[in-house]
């Protein structure tokens, strides 16, 4: 296996899996937001509030995987 290949397999592994985290993680944030609004509507704005910070939380795990995938295309030799 060339160096050539070995990086953008790596690259391909970290966005793969830096994608799949956060992909059900913010599902899980919806599913557990969307049944609390459903037992309790009175609280929805604060139960909202809440999904979107666990939502940017989660989302801020795949940018960092980005970076880390163009890290290994661009930056390191091979």
């Amino acid at each position: 296996m060339t160096p050539e290949a070995a990086k953008l397999i790596g690259a391909g592994i970290a966005m793969g899996a830096g994608a799949i985290g956060p992909g059900i993680g913010i599902g899980l944030v919806a599913l557990g937001a969307l049944q609390a609004i459903g037992r309790n509507p009175e609280v929805e704005g604060s139960i909202r509030i809440n999904m979107f910070i666990g939502i940017a939380f989660a989302e801020a795990v795949a940018i960092y995987a980005l970076v880390v995938t163009f890290i290994l295309l661009f930056v390191v030799g091979g």
